[in-house]
């Protein structure tokens, strides 16, 4: 019997709920922890960056407007997207991380109990993040917890798939669209992911996710004027994260800087809480 030629892949990104290539055509080699060819990922440009962040003020609306339970049920359904295919997440974390496949399973796992985590939430963030205040007057007054809008991601590098979840879930379970810059070397996951993502019945738009360079892509991100908050997580290089954390200083963006974060803990609000706005409501007594 003849032996098979293996069908070499290029990956494309996602936008808008659709899977463009790069708009200047580019790729680069995308190699497992030994070195060895596994597929060619898009090399997204600012263009790139810039049509991601349209897409997600598009779907920003839609998916803030919808109801707290709805976007439980969503992401509860990425969840059990994920599970379907959870031999090819173990086969993707396996190539990027170099892990064995029973660690490599665990933390598949671990990246599925995550959404579920954060489906959970979805309906009780208002209750514990909120307050109905106490104020010496015939009025009601409130304080609500808000997404904050358009939220820029740089993904952990190391950690390609439970880092990647742990930062994204938290941004979107709020009410919140996102633009995710994938670990640099290791794409693959977050490529998989993308895929159960525009399988699921999460809205497009609600994530675009881009492969490519952190130094090229990233400061594009932190500077446009219609994205109101940034996660550096990913970010490993202390000039460049100076440099991002300036440019998003000329609007005012909310920036949340890396930490020494162990993902496969339990992640708490935290993370939540760095992209939700408080808006406080006065309501007279009998109206």
């Amino acid at each position: 019997m003849a032996s098979r030629i293996e069908v070499r892949k290029t990956y494309k990104l996602y936008v808008g709920g659709a899977f463009p290539r790069s708009e200047s055509g580019r790729t680069y080699e995308v190699a497992d922890t030994k070195g060895r060819f596994l597929a060619n990922a898009a090399l997204a440009s600012r263009k790139d960056a810039r049509d991601a962040v349209v897409a997600a003020r598009k779907a920003f609306g839609g998916w803030s407007g919808a109801t707290a339970y709805n976007r439980g049920q969503v992401l509860y359904r990425v969840a059990e997207v994920m599970e379907g295919r959870r031999e090819q997440f173990v086969a993707d974390v396996v190539a990027a991380e170099g892990l064995t496949a029973r660690r490599a399973e665990a933390v598949v796992d671990s990246a599925i109990d995550r959404w579920v985590w954060y489906a959970g939430w979805s309906d009780k963030l208002a209750q514990v993040l909120g307050a109905s205040n106490p104020v010496a007057g015939p009025y009601f007054n409130f304080s609500v917890p808000e997404p904050t809008g358009v939220v820029a991601v740089v993904a952990p590098q190391e950690s390609s798939l439970l880092g990647l979840v742990s930062v994204v879930a938290p941004v979107i379970v709020s009410g919140n669209a996102s633009v995710v810059l994938a670990s640099e070397d290791r794409p693959l996951p977050a490529i998989t992911l993308s895929e159960v993502l525009a399988t699921s019945d999460l809205p497009g738009g609600v994530v675009n996710l881009l492969t490519g360079r952190v130094a090229e892509v990233a400061p594009w991100l932190a500077a446009h004027m219609d994205v109101n908050a940034i996660d550096l997580a990913g970010v490993d290089d202390a000039d460049l994260r100076r440099e991002l954390e300036v440019a998003a200083a000329d609007n005012v963006k909310r920036v949340r800087r890396p930490d020494t974060t162990d993902w496969s803990a339990d992640p708490g609000l935290a993370r939540v809480r760095s992209f939700l706005e408080t808006k406080t409501v006065w309501h007279p007594i009998g109206v």
